[in-house]
């Protein structure tokens, strides 16, 4: 699933002023909290590799609050490999509190200036921010529309996230001074889609909110005077916190730290969560837990679905030469699971080069080039072999097809049979993943109005080159996820989204699939 972009990851991090210091916190002191904020940011780099980022406050400071981000890793923009460099840059950036962020662009130039946190400076301290986001706003056009009319305003970047900035800034303007929390009950009237937010400003004050329909995770833990929070639970695990202190944070809600106090509160009425349910079976980390499911046990049970499929209606002979191989990294546990449950080997039998960079950030060469240098083949597992090949999922297929080339001709399998631990992606998303136009994916051209029929997943193997091809059912994710169907995201494999503007865009993608355009659907659409 190489071929599928990235969405991205936020943390924060805060020393409550007069409480009792907490061991997590560095061994530097409560005013180098923001020290923690990069080891965060490594444990979430599976959401977003090609910039990084953060803020900081030091109300001794010149500039109070100061932002350092730069195109590339964690590791390349904090200097960790370097320890004076990276020294340098946590004492400079020193501060009680701090908020970070890693990117892969789901919109806009894959450029310095996009990177987050977006920080806009003011001489009024309460005017003067940074903020974070994960997610994407289905109406960007509309609101990036209503901002530009009159026709003396400019904006500088092709995303949301600088509409976003505007959009909080209004609520600023003139003497208002309203509450964080009221800040974010009017955005929020105006926005659709995903997003999961961390802000900081100049007073000190913290803001950590998540959309009405929890599309995007976020969670938090309070561990005495430590507060911290971030997209994924691993990362506050991985700092010391306990694993029952680690809670998801409610959609519609934001937590808000003003004056050493922190508060919960609701910015939205509660409505029916909308969970992504990428965010399970590929996007997050597999030692993460989102509202209360294993990222891990999520996949194990969307592979032990596989192999109930495989022994109910079989495609093929197993027998002592079958084995089952993962596409690394993240199908791993759906095949051992689906091995473990067909009484078969799962055997990796191909090799991810770690150091080669996600095959969609490096410039200069076709989907082809990159997935052939990335993944090596292991004859001496393939030679022979009736080979499944599970894999997370088939966006555009590129990959699938280098891949299922290079384990016939390089592997020597005598047969390849393809399972995925997902149904077919049938429509874009609109809500962080950059997938936005249905003539970029592989299935839509071989479903009907039958949907997914033994002989559309023939004609898709013949396509791809594969022996046979079997994807999971609708059905399989909210019972692997253990979550009502209602409360999920299913719009990529049922076309039904959970927003008004996101079915809008679908509509508008369709009209469009097969059509010469200029560029992702939310980016074309502009009212």
């Amino acid at each position: 699933m190489s071929e599928l972009y990235h969405e991205c990851g936020i943390a924060a991090v805060y020393h409550m002023p007069r409480r009792p210091r907490s061991p997590l916190c560095p061994s530097q002191g409560p005013d180098e909290a923001s020290r923690l904020l990069p080891r965060m940011l490594l444990d979430i780099q599976n959401r977003g590799q090609l910039a990084a980022g953060m803020s900081t406050i030091n109300l001794r400071r010149r500039r109070m609050l100061d932002t350092h981000k730069d195109i590339g890793t964690v590791s390349e923009v904090f200097r960790l490999s370097h320890q004076g460099k990276s020294e340098s840059l946590m004492r400079r950036y020193a501060g009680r509190a701090a908020i970070g962020h890693v990117r892969y662009a789901t919109c806009g130039a894959e450029e310095r200036s996009y990177a987050q946190p977006f920080e806009r400076q003011h001489i009024e301290k309460r005017k003067w921010f940074s903020f974070a986001f994960n997610g994407q706003l289905a109406n960007y056009g509309e609101l990036r529309a209503k901002l530009l009319d009159g026709g003396d305003r400019h904006l500088s970047r092709e995303t949301d996230t600088e509409i976003i900035m505007h959009e909080i800034s209004r609520e600023f303007s003139g003497d208002r001074r309203p509450a964080l929390i009221d800040v974010m009950r009017a955005v929020a009237q105006r926005f659709d889609g995903a997003y999961s937010l961390v802000f900081l400003n100049a007073m000190g004050d913290m803001l950590i909110a998540r959309d009405p329909l929890g599309i995007k995770p976020l969670c938090y833990a309070f561990d005495g005077s430590l507060f911290a929070a971030a997209s994924e639970s691993v990362a506050l695990l991985n700092l010391g916190f306990p694993e029952d202190q680690i809670v998801s944070l409610e959609p519609g809600s934001a937590i808000v730290i003003s004056k050493g106090e922190l508060t919960v509160e609701r910015f939205a009425e509660a409505v029916p969560p909308a969970h992504c349910f990428f965010e399970w079976i590929y996007f997050a980390n597999v030692a993460s837990t989102l509202d209360d499911r294993s990222v891990y046990l999520t996949r194990t049970a969307l592979g032990e679905r596989l192999a109930r499929l495989e022994r109910e209606r079989p495609l093929t002979t197993i027998d002592s030469d079958t084995i089952v191989v993962p596409v690394p990294d993240t199908s791993k546990a759906a095949a051992d699971s689906m091995a473990f449950h067909l009484g078969i080997p799962s055997r990796e039998g191909l090799i991810r080069n770690r150091y080669s960079g996600r095959t969609f950030i490096d410039g200069g060469e076709d989907r082809r080039a990159k997935a052939k240098r990335k993944y090596t083949p292991l004859r001496e597992v393939l030679e022979g072999k009736r080979v499944f090949l599970v894999e997370d999922s088939i966006v555009r297929s590129t990959t699938m097809s280098v891949l299922l080339d290079r384990i016939r001709e390089l592997g020597g399998a005598k047969e390849i049979h393809v399972r995925v631990a997902c149904p077919p992606i049938l429509a874009p998303c609109f809500y962080g993943i950059d997938m936005s136009r249905v003539s970029e994916l592989f299935a839509p051209p071989f479903l009907s109005a039958d949907g997914l029929t033994d002989r559309a997943q023939a004609e898709m193997a013949d396509a791809l080159g594969a022996d046979s091809l079997r994807y999971l059912p609708v059905d399989a994710l909210a019972e692997a996820i253990e979550k009502p169907p209602e409360h999920l995201c299913r719009a990529c494999v049922t076309g039904a989204y959970p927003t008004d503007c996101g079915q809008q865009l679908y509509k508008f993608a369709l009209d469009k699939a097969g059509q010469p355009d200029d560029g992702r659907t939310y980016e074309i659409v502009r009212s």
